[in-house]
């Protein structure tokens, strides 16, 4: 039997932090304000357009909210594809000041709107989930940090991005499950299950990469990348990165699913143990495996729709555009995260079906006595 304390386990989670300095990027010299369209003075139509296509071109006055120029106007050329991505009257926008003194409008202002929506995200979180809901938000904000001022000032500043990404994955798991379920031994055969299931996703996600002949070039950005002050970074490792900290999110929910499923029919039931409830358990765990799989990969799927009607509008054959990086790239992440999802259940199953039996008298005691009610 494997003996802890939750001092224990809070002490290793302090030892765990990791700590990395932040990046020394120099960056082009440009300034960003939050304005507000006042008016719309014109608008003309470009026929001259790439494709075939007929742009927009509003001449507006905006309006600056902030910096050295709020309260200050000026009138500003913007551009747009179709009628509804057109600015209107009263509209927030991002204004860019470049170094040529030439004023934009980069983007829409959508924080308020992102605020809005988070506040609704943790009003339900906490209303249908109570305590744990709020602990599992305080795990989704550790993870932010983790990735946010961890990992990527790391790989900026030339660590490797796959041992980086490897090793907050699994600070992250340790952080967020605990805090989301508490501190028991169902709790933890979840985290030691990812642990292992994180370490053979590492071994398949190289494997298919590799077997692809994947470099990492898939997405525009990573293309943007390379072309940047950032194109020391290794792609390749970038993508393997990410395809590990993406499963991480899924095998969170099936190892801490498939735990719990086996001990609640060992309490119910306290006569099965071993074999007998390993059968039980992974039963249940054949359901999870199914929906899983199917959620994630019509998550990939959703998220590849812009490059698959790209893909479509140049009537190219169907094995050239299965044989792109980008579409490749999405396969290898959702073959690595189903894998990692089916080869989670046994694992899981099998290390709660033989150590949660082996608990405390006292469990036991408890167990036996809710059986017999």
């Amino acid at each position: 039997m494997i003996a802890y304390s939750k001092w224990f386990w809070l002490g290793l989670l302090l030892l765990a932090w990791p700590i990395g300095a932040m990046a020394q990027v120099v960056v082009p010299e440009e300034e960003f304000y939050r304005s507000r369209v006042v008016e719309i003075l014109g608008e003309r139509r470009d026929d001259f357009g790439l494709q075939g296509t007929r742009p927009y071109f509003q001449e507006v006055k905006v309006v600056f909210e902030e910096g050295p120029r709020e309260g200050e106007e000026e009138v500003v050329e913007y551009g747009s594809l179709t009628e509804d991505q057109k600015l209107v009257e009263g509209e927030a926008v991002i204004a860019l000041l470049s170094e040529n003194t030439n004023t934009y409008i980069f983007d829409r202002y959508r924080l308020p709107a992102v605020v809005g929506m988070l506040a609704v995200f943790v009003a339900l979180a906490v209303f249908f989930a109570g305590w744990r809901g709020l602990m599992s938000l305080v795990g989704l904000m550790v993870s932010v940090v983790v990735l946010v001022w961890y990992v990527v000032p790391q790989i900026m500043e030339g660590r490797n991005p796959l041992l980086t990404s490897l090793g907050a994955a699994s600070f992250i798991a340790l952080v967020s499950i605990y805090l989301a379920h508490g501190f028991s031994r169902r709790t933890t055969v979840a985290v030691v299950s990812t642990f292992l299931t994180i370490g053979i996703a590492v071994g398949i996600a190289q494997l298919f990469v590799a077997w692809t002949g994947l470099l990492g070039m898939g997405s525009e950005e990573a293309f943007y990348l390379q072309t940047s002050q950032a194109s020391f970074v290794n792609l390749k490792g970038l993508l393997l990165g990410g395809i590990i900290i993406g499963a991480l999110g899924v095998l969170d929910d099936i190892t801490t699913a498939q735990a719990g499923a086996v001990d609640e029919i060992w309490k119910a039931n306290p006569k099965l143990i071993g074999r007998d409830l390993y059968k039980r358990g992974i039963s249940v765990g054949r359901e999870h495996i199914t929906s899983l799989v199917n959620t994630l990969a019509l998550a990939y799927v959703g998220a590849s729709f812009p490059a698959l009607l790209l893909f479509t509008v140049y009537e190219r054959p169907w094995w050239v555009v299965v044989n792109t990086e980008a579409i490749v790239e999405e396969v290898v992440r959702t073959l690595v995260g189903s894998i990692a999802l089916m080869v989670a259940v046994p694992i899981t199953t099998l290390i709660a079906a033989y150590w949660l039996p082996a608990g405390s008298d006292v469990d036991k005691k408890e167990s036996a006595a809710s059986y017999g009610q």
